[in-house]
């Protein structure tokens, strides 16, 4: 089974990090949420609590299959200054590994030099941060290994597009159907 993992810190954007972790359980993923907080319990930006599954610390990202990176502010400012996910996030994009960031959270990939050359998108006014990217205004972008996306109004598309990347157009379309229903 597929394994991805969600980063959660201080301020993120609950919709793009649950709503993504829904997409992707429901897809047969199997999905940890990850706090680099040193707290489990993680506050959202708007105030909801969220139980991590696992502390930075002790997780093990060995069979690593994707990395998410939600948006929310100040939430992507403290995945961008957590040096240990950068390393972790550097040390996978030489594996292969998806690596996905929603709405301000392209700025890591973008801070790490992952983006250049690369078609991307993220919130308006954070273009800036995606450095060396060919920025676009899609609601999705992939290039390779590296899913970005604009903001939680295409939390959806970009959860599917990770699933149908991680599995398979066909287990993508099914779990649209049904949330579509």
């Amino acid at each position: 089974m597929k394994h991805a993992f969600v980063f959660l810190a201080t301020g993120f954007e609950e919709i793009e990090a649950l709503g993504t972790v829904d997409v992707l359980r429901r897809g047969g993923i199997r999905v940890s949420t990850i706090s680099i907080t040193g707290e489990i319990k993680v506050m959202g930006a708007h105030n909801i609590p969220v139980v991590a599954d696992y502390l930075f610390e002790e997780a093990d990202f060995s069979a690593a299959d994707a990395l998410i990176l939600p948006g929310g502010i100040p939430g992507s400012n403290h995945l961008n200054t957590c040096t240990r996910l950068k390393e972790l996030v550097l040390q996978k994009s030489k594996e292969d590994v998806i690596l996905a960031a929603i709405c301000a959270g392209p700025m890591v990939l973008g801070g790490l030099g992952l983006l250049k050359g690369r078609k991307a998108t993220c919130f308006p006014n954070f273009e800036p941060t995606m450095i060396g990217s060919v920025p676009t205004d899609n609601g999705v972008e992939k290039d390779g290994n590296i899913i970005t996306c604009k903001g939680p109004g295409f939390m959806f598309e970009f959860g599917l597009t990770i699933l149908k990347t991680l599995r398979d157009e066909e287990i993508a379309e099914e779990v649209k159907a049904a949330l579509l229903v």
